[in-house]
């Protein structure tokens, strides 16, 4: 049996826009449009890894209002 670390586990996107504090239509659209966190498709059903959400939050950290974020 593979055991698997908490930063591997997949959360469905109601659980995903939970952790970060999102809505799911804002991870829906940011699936279609990019800029998003990376997200795996298992069949028809949409998973993120913990360890990939975390990512994408410390990639969106700011020190000021004026910086821009990067595509």
């Amino acid at each position: 049996m593979r055991k698997t670390t908490p930063e591997h586990y997949y959360l469905k996107p109601r659980q995903a826009a939970e952790y970060i504090n999102s809505s799911v239509s804002t991870l829906a659209k940011r699936r279609l449009c990019g800029g998003g966190p990376r997200f795996t498709r298992i069949g028809r059903a949409i998973r993120y890894r913990i360890s990939d959400l975390d990512e994408f939050m410390a990639a969106s950290l700011q020190q000021s209002t004026f910086e821009r974020a990067e595509p």
